[in-house]
């Protein structure tokens, strides 16, 4: 597979080196698709500011983009922190080439025209599925099968909203009803999803596309009151443990524990996590923030790092993109290269019951006993549910710093 990530870029790359002259991206806005079926595209928007920034729409959300690289008629597009690049010739201020993860061996089709329509409306909306939704992931299947919370906000055929899981939300989605026919998308440089379904007022039975590599249904039913199960109830210490116990090295070989003098007679933090992770992502942002706002009351947070590259200098390359990007000032430490799996993550931490979610976070207090482990992260894609955790969250930080 490496191999036809190296020819596919090479081939972009000296495509026309001999007798064409640069070609750079043209001003104004593109609706990009990544193919990932002969029947089926995931659609995003995103708007060209210059030659060397793009901004990427997500309903809400907006996305900066400037590491972008010119090399003959080509352009190289790194999506900021994750390791995702979208590599494309430019033609007639047409792009054509491929959404690239090399680490996870993933090659999808791109390619994006000038357009600010994510999907075209041809037909009045039926339905209106404005609320709350009770929802079944792979529903037939025991072993596949997991709950959500569908929140959706509609205005006319315009649809943006997320599914919220046990173990974090599906980003800002954004889409549209023709008639019944039900379509969201996202694509966040980590992940493109896209979310196809059959609506009625009552119900909607659907399929979800985790870009080329995974499909599963769906089945949600309208329920005003719907919860999810706590957050807080889904990983704990196994009988025995009262505190949590790890030792893994820093950028600079540093072998840091808990039991180390920084993080004596202090409340920890300690974030389960993996640079590769949207939900990682806008929790790491949130708490490098409160970090730095209340470090000097006797707060530390430590990150723990569960990476799929294959070395730890690949890893540590990404832990720093990360740190630079949103400005982290805790430590990263990294836990595991080679794989993200969450089997193989508890067996570094056998005090807990299992890793259920990239990310987890377990509250450590003065003591170093723990006092609540938070599983999934739901960030702001998400609404009155982030501003709900973000006032838990304080709350609960300033009730353990207060002892």
């Amino acid at each position: 597979m490496r191999k036809i990530l190296a020819l596919l870029t090479l081939a972009i790359t000296f495509s026309c080196q001999d007798n064409s002259t640069q070609e750079f991206l043209y001003l104004g806005d593109y609706r990009a698709e990544l193919q990932i079926s002969d029947t089926e595209v995931i659609p995003f928007t995103f708007k060209v500011k210059d030659a060397n920034n793009l901004t990427v729409f997500n309903a809400e959300e907006q996305i900066e983009v400037n590491e972008i690289e010119y090399r003959n008629d080509s352009v190289f597009i790194n999506m900021p922190v994750f390791e995702a690049l979208l590599a494309a010739k430019i033609k007639d201020q047409t792009l054509t080439g491929n959404f690239i993860i090399e680490g996870k061996d993933r090659v999808v089709p791109f390619k994006a025209e000038k357009s600010n329509t994510r999907f075209n409306v041809t037909a009045k909306a039926e339905a209106n599925i404005s609320g709350n939704w009770e929802t079944v992931f792979s529903p037939e299947t025991e072993a596949d099968k997991y709950i959500a919370k569908g929140v959706f906000k509609q205005n006319g055929n315009q649809i943006t909203g997320t599914f919220l899981t046990e173990t974090g939300d599906y980003r800002f989605l954004e889409g549209v009803i023709n008639g019944t026919d039900l379509k969201l998308s996202t694509f966040d440089g980590a992940h493109a999803f896209l979310f196809t379904g059959k609506v009625t007022d009552s119900t909607i039975n659907g399929t979800f596309y985790s870009g080329s590599h995974w499909k599963e249904p769906f089945t949600a039913k309208r329920n005003a009151n719907y919860k999810l199960p706590s957050a807080n109830a889904l990983t704990y210490l196994n009988e025995g443990y009262d505190s949590l116990a790890f030792t893994f090295p820093d950028a600079n070989g540093n072998m840091i524990s808990l039991k180390d003098e920084r993080f004596k007679n202090k409340v920890v933090l300690v974030q389960i996590m993996g640079t590769w992770c949207p939900n990682c992502l806008d929790e790491s942002k949130y708490y490098a923030e409160f970090y730095k706002q209340n470090k000097d009351q006797g707060l530390e947070i430590v990150a723990l790092a569960f990476e799929y590259a294959k070395t730890n200098e690949k890893a540590f390359e990404s832990i720093k993109r990360l740190q630079d990007r949103i400005d982290i000032t805790y430590p990263i430490l990294l836990a595991q290269t080679g794989t993200t799996s969450k089997k193989k993550a508890q067996e570094k931490l056998p005090m807990l019951n299992h890793v259920l979610s990239y990310p987890t976070t377990v509250f450590v207090d003065k003591q170093g006993k723990v006092r609540k482990i938070h599983t999934g992260f739901n960030g702001p894609a998400t609404g009155e549910k982030f501003t709900e955790f973000k006032s838990e969250f304080t709350e609960f930080v300033g009730e353990l710093l207060a002892e």
